[in-house]
């Protein structure tokens, strides 16, 4: 094994990943190599089915990669055994799902608190860094609601919240804006965006929307469970027009 770089955060090398349910399996994952340098926005791009979710999967020690090596702080995560995984992400990383996923029985402060009383905070300190997210996005007058009664823009931002209530070092955010409408989606991006920037944590961002790829600082593409380099044709090209020509990279 080769370390990743030191400016690197997190760092894979030739990821390979099929699914099950075929004979070879379908592959969502065919040599992807990429870096996230500490403190970046990073937009994982490319239609649905491309692989996106599946290499964040594996990025955040959820999935295990078939070939291949994911480095966490110089630390490789492919060679650690589930519970320092799971320990992994709970206490270093973020998770925002498509579509809000929070504990009904738990009030909106206590599902935003949930990750920082699950590895042992005092509630008081866990309350506290909870309402603060919450205000920021906007979700702190709904603190002791239940998620049923809450729109599924307010749900969202209280995901987010506690995506990123414990401090973490990364936070992975898979299609985080699928079910929104246009202006719910585009408000909540800038906050998780400058909330990023202000903690500086690292986002790993999967997206099928160029407008949300545009927040980042920087925008890798798959196709087919590869990362592409998309080079506009010439302006002129009179039958592609509109076009690109993608090149592969492994």
């Amino acid at each position: 094994m080769v370390a990743p770089p030191d400016n690197d955060v997190l760092w894979a090398r030739a990821l390979h990943y099929s699914h099950s349910g075929s004979d070879k399996g379908s592959p969502a994952l065919t040599g992807v190599s990429l870096g996230v340098r500490e403190g970046e926005i990073l937009a994982v791009t490319g239609p649905r089915g491309s692989g996106k979710t599946t290499l964040l999967r594996c990025l955040s020690g959820q999935l295990l990669p078939q070939q291949g090596e994911v480095w966490f702080n110089s630390t490789p995560v492919h060679t650690m055994g589930p519970l320092v995984r799971e320990r992994l992400r709970r206490d270093r990383f973020g998770w925002i799902d498509p579509e809000p996923v929070l504990v009904p029985e738990l009030n909106v402060w206590e599902n935003a608190a949930l990750p920082l009383m699950l590895r042992g905070t005092a509630r008081r300190p866990a309350k506290a860094a909870a309402h603060e997210w919450l205000d920021r996005l906007d979700v702190g007058r709904l603190a002791r609601k239940r998620p049923h009664a809450l729109s599924v823009a307010e749900r969202q931002r209280v995901a987010i919240a506690r995506a990123l209530a414990h401090a973490p070092h990364v936070v992975f955010a898979d299609e985080p804006t699928a079910t929104l409408h246009r202006a719910d989606s585009a408000h909540i991006l800038r906050t998780l965006t400058a909330a990023a920037r202000s903690h500086a944590i690292t986002v790993v961002l999967a997206t099928h929307d160029s407008a949300v790829g545009a927040l980042a600082d920087r925008t890798e593409s798959l196709l087919d469970g590869r990362r592409v380099h998309t080079v506009p044709l010439p302006e002129k090209a009179p039958e592609a027009e509109g076009r690109a020509a993608c090149s592969l990279s492994v």
